[in-house]
């Protein structure tokens, strides 16, 4: 079996090749616009978003007050106090 001979548009230490280059040569300015217009899009909805959660105004909502909380009760968990901690037959 004989192995297929390695074709890529990079040279053995990874740089573009001049078949690449003038390959990608035509999508160059496309790619261009497109990169400049879905940035300032981005950046245009990041502002907008800002601005929209800076207008906000919280002084109409009422914060109810903090629930009460029940007094303090000894834990009861599954650890037990050295003097309770029993052992079977013996108490």
């Amino acid at each position: 079996m004989g192995i297929l001979p390695r074709s890529s548009y990079y040279t053995r230490d990874n740089r573009q090749t001049a078949a690449l280059i003038r390959a990608r040569q035509p999508y160059l300015v496309k790619n261009i616009f497109t990169g400049i217009a879905l940035s300032t899009f981005v950046i245009s909805v990041y502002a907008f978003t800002i601005k929209a959660v800076a207008q906000d105004d919280f002084s109409d909502v009422q914060i109810p007050n903090a629930p009460e909380q029940p007094p303090h009760t000894p834990h009861t968990g599954a650890a037990r106090a050295p003097e309770q901690v029993s052992v079977r037959g013996t108490k």
